[in-house]
């Protein structure tokens, strides 16, 4: 077993490949690095914090990037934000079988600001062009810093998420909710409550991302071919009428549960029963008893 969480973004996107499959597009020999950070006299990172590349996941083409958490944050600037624009538009001319992102990021780099933020907007119209392409997009997330910030409405924007009980997905961090709205409004230091209300097990009971998986590249690499295939077989083109289901999925989301503000109340609202175990349970563990729960339901 090979932990996701504690592997860099290199050794993620080599053992999440085939073996000696992964070539990689500008790689740090190039030294291609943000102007923006050199002008502040900031510490720079020879691939900007994003590995992209071509590679087979057993045995499909794909194209992949790795985002990494160890190198500010995997904060997207103008470079980073434009490899992986790239690498989405080399998808469509190529035609490969899907791409994978590998996101951990805080979001947009302040140092850069509104070129991290024109950065990231042309990922969202990427994806969805990938998407329109009929390319599937595949993120996984379960890296220690998270997805949050714009690179969390483009995880949103892809056909599948895949994350580990140890991830976490939001648009804002706990840490800006608390500068923004007092530690009343929410504490960033109750670990707990940060998982319950980002972390992956809520986020599939909510129905934001596709599968809770353990914290094992291998559990990745399976679930991410799963995906693949699952679209070969039938389509990820993307559709107006797939956007406005999500949209109506959303004003769902504030009819049922908008008066809640616990994870806990939420999930036994869903019909899970005894949810105050569920922050216990290994990830397969839990994705049985949400499927058995959900069976009774039915």
């Amino acid at each position: 077993m090979s932990s996701y969480l504690e592997a860099n973004a290199r050794q993620r996107i080599h053992q999440l490949l085939d073996d000696g499959s992964f070539e990689e597009f500008l790689p740090p020999a190039q030294r291609i690095v943000s102007p923006h950070l050199a002008q502040l006299d900031t510490p720079v990172s020879f691939d900007d914090g994003v590995v992209i590349g071509r590679g087979t996941l057993m045995g499909v083409t794909v194209l992949a990037a790795s985002q990494e958490g160890g190198f500010m944050g995997g904060a997207v600037g103008e470079v980073h934000g434009a490899k992986l624009v790239g690498l989405l538009k080399r998808a469509i001319l190529d035609r490969v079988d899907a791409v994978v992102l590998m996101l951990e990021t805080g979001g947009v780099r302040l140092h850069e600001a509104n070129a991290g933020l024109i950065a990231v907007s042309e990922v969202m119209r990427a994806v969805l062009d990938t998407r329109a392409a009929d390319i599937p997009v595949i993120v996984l997330i379960g890296g220690a810093n998270g997805c949050f910030g714009g690179m969390g409405i483009v995880a949103c924007c892809a056909n599948v998420i895949l994350m580990s009980e140890e991830a976490r997905l939001a648009m804002s961090g706990p840490e800006v909710i608390e500068t923004t709205h007092g530690v009343e409004e929410f504490d960033s230091r109750d670990r707990a409550l940060v998982w319950r209300t980002t972390g992956g097990k809520h986020r599939y009971l909510l129905g934001d991302c596709d599968a809770v998986l353990a914290d094992d590249i291998d559990a990745f690499r399976a679930a991410a071919f799963a995906a693949v295939t699952r679209y070969q077989q039938s389509s990820a083109e993307l559709t107006l009428e797939a956007l406005e289901s999500e949209h109506a999925l959303l004003s769902k989301r504030l009819e049922n549960f908008g008066d809640l503000s616990e994870p806990m109340d939420i999930w036994s609202r869903l019909g899970i029963a005894e949810p105050v175990l569920l922050p216990m349970l290994e990830a397969d563990v839990f994705m049985q008893r949400v499927a058995s729960c959900r069976a009774g339901e039915r």
